[in-house]
């Protein structure tokens, strides 16, 4: 049986030049109205060049005001360098740790004006993803004293997917495919739209797919159990078995046997997970730890008053 291609994405696995790209549609959105039609007079943080003279310094910390899992902690270096470069930041914590409520995250120094203007941006992007790990925490908890997995889907915020499954990694869940370019997935939709739900038919598509792409992984969605055998004959490698009631599940695994790696899908619930878990699943993917998310509350707290000179 091959390996399954699930994995957990690491911050050196991710394209700086694409985070990049995306704190500069931030930054630009915030600093000069960047998608919208109308113009506007000042390309600038117009506050700031009204209150703040240039060249002033301070210092600042980055505080959860609740407990979490951190992520996102890595940008802030990239979105300090995005606003002119002139702020140092020494983090305190990492990406993936749990941390208590009143736990300093990292400590920025420099130019205020940088800083006030980077603000709002930083703390975006990881008030964002501490909560899709945070809650991706939770749903990893739920499954302790089995051997199930959590996966996330491409259920993303668009332009996001890649920050979404790393956050996923550090709440200790797990990734599935990031994009249509990366295996083969049958679903319901692409049996129904070439006619083969069952039998040989389906076994034969199956195979077809496996001819076409013989170096990528393979996975069938079933939603019934007579299904089960001819994708198993046809040699899946995934078996993703889509809205199975408990006991049905738990006869589905054991059908599959080990041939085959097995993914729970839909109606997965955070109540319903430590009974998927008993199945003997080796994977649930679920939605929900992006898109029922909610950001944490993360605090930029000054250690000197800004507008005074260091």
């Amino acid at each position: 049986m091959r390996k399954h291609a699930f994995q957990q994405l690491t911050w050196n696995a991710l394209d700086a030049q694409a985070l990049l790209h995306l704190i500069e549609l931030a930054r630009a959105e915030d600093l000069e109205g960047a998608g919208l039609l109308e113009s506007f007079p000042y390309a600038m943080d117009v506050t700031c060049a009204a209150m703040l003279d240039a060249g002033v310094t301070g210092r600042a910390r980055l505080v959860a005001r609740q407990p979490m899992v951190l992520c996102g902690t890595r940008l802030v270096p990239l979105v300090l360098a995005a606003y002119g470069g002139d702020c140092d930041y020494m983090p305190r914590c990492d990406d993936g740790q749990v941390l208590d409520a009143g736990a300093v995250i990292g400590e920025l120094s420099g130019d205020v004006v940088q800083m006030l203007q980077a603000e709002r941006v930083l703390l975006n992007f990881v008030q964002k993803l501490s909560g899709i790990a945070t809650l991706t925490s939770t749903y990893v908890k739920a499954l302790d004293g089995t051997a199930t997995r959590v996966l996330d889907t491409r259920k993303t915020t668009p332009g996001y997917r890649v920050l979404e499954k790393y956050a996923t990694a550090c709440g200790g869940g797990w990734n599935h495919r990031r994009g249509l370019y990366e295996w083969i997935l049958v679903k319901d939709n692409h049996l129904s739209g070439s006619g083969a739900e069952e039998g040989a038919r389906l076994a034969e598509r199956v195979r077809r797919a496996k001819r076409r792409f013989p170096d990528l992984i393979v996975e069938v969605e079933v939603d019934r159990m007579d299904q089960i055998e001819p994708v198993m004959e046809a040699g899946a490698d995934i078996i993703m078995l889509d809205n199975f009631e408990t006991p049905s599940l738990r006869e589905a695994v054991a059908q599959v046997g080990g041939r085959a790696i097995t993914e729970a899908s839909g109606g997965i619930t955070l109540n319903r997970l430590p009974e998927i878990g008993r199945t003997g699943v080796d994977f649930v993917s679920c939605g929900a730890t992006v898109h029922q998310s909610q950001w944490v509350d993360i605090g930029l707290d000054w250690g000197e008053s800004p507008g005074q000179s260091t």
